[in-house]
């Protein structure tokens, strides 16, 4: 039997409810996602809202510049392990947001978006490289 919409987006925001905050972390709490859990980071800024380093330039271990506009371009580089975490950032969180959403339909369980902008997380990881 075909599953229907209603089911398959309450199989996809059902886990969305037991993470704290709905699966939005704060600048903490994506450092310590990163950093002690391993997550990947996307940032999935379209270019033109780049300034300055995107979070792969940065050298952010783990960071993957996936712009938006072409995310579909980028999907072979998502992990392989569906549970892997993931920390999805950009400015506003509006890309971050829907491409939560997509991965989340694509399977993939542990998916945060940064509830702050990018380039914060960025001068952060900077600022202890130093």
């Amino acid at each position: 039997m075909k599953e229907s919409v209603a089911e398959k987006l309450k199989e996809v925001i059902e886990p969305n409810k037991e993470k704290e905050n709905l699966g939005h972390v704060t600048l903490h709490q994506a450092r310590e996602l990163l950093m002690d859990a391993g997550a990947v980071l996307l940032d999935v800024r379209p270019p033109a809202k780049v300034n300055g380093d995107n979070a792969q330039e940065a050298d952010i271990p783990n960071a993957y510049y996936m712009p938006y506009p072409a995310f579909y371009d980028y999907a072979d580089e998502l992990p392989v392990n569906k549970a892997d975490p993931i920390v999805v950032a950009c400015l506003k969180g509006w890309f971050a947001n829907r491409v939560m959403g997509y991965l989340e339909m694509l399977g993939y369980s542990n998916v945060y978006v940064l509830d702050t902008n990018i380039e914060e997380l960025i001068e952060v990881h900077k600022a202890h490289q130093k």
